[in-house]
């Protein structure tokens, strides 16, 4: 990993040590994950609804608004992702059947999925206007946002 997600890894510790609600927390690594990487034009966390636990919902985000609050399991990247409990980079997203269009300047798409205990729990969901410009190292440095967030998600959905 590079400097720079070294760097975010420990902001967004410091984030989730600060004294605010967890909707706030992760609002706020939202934002320092979009203002620090210039291809993260969208940033957003999606969680495991624990009424409809095969659904998707739209916790926060920063960037355009999008209409795809609620996601079913299987559709979309981020449905593809929550059912296959895997992390998927989709390059050049004209190129996927499977896309919900959220922006036509979105060129690509990353999606990790949040495990606690073993179990999904939500995702962070990352679009560029760039195409292809997700590298292993975005990889391994969301992976490792998912790692550390997974608590203050499972202390928000105990909250609902």
């Amino acid at each position: 990993m590079n400097e720079i997600f070294n760097m975010l890894i420990e902001e967004v510790k410091k984030i989730l040590k600060l004294d605010v609600s967890n909707d706030k927390k992760l609002q706020l690594v939202c934002n320092l994950l979009r203002n620090s990487v210039p291809h993260y034009n969208w940033v957003g966390f999606y969680l495991v609804d624990k009424n409809k636990p095969e659904e998707l919902v739209l916790a926060t985000f920063d960037g355009e608004p999008t209409e795809h609050v609620r996601i079913p399991f299987g559709r979309g990247i981020c449905g593809q992702a929550a059912e296959q409990e895997k992390t998927f980079i989709v390059q050049d997203v004209t190129r996927e059947n499977n896309y919900l269009a959220c922006s036509a300047r979105v060129k690509s798409e990353i999606v990790v999925p949040i495990f606690r205990n073993k179990k999904l729990v939500g995702e962070i969901d990352i679009d560029s206007h760039k195409l292809a410009p997700f590298t292993e190292n975005d990889k391994i440095f969301l992976e490792k946002i998912a790692e550390i967030i997974a608590e203050v998600i499972e202390k928000r959905h105990r909250r609902l």
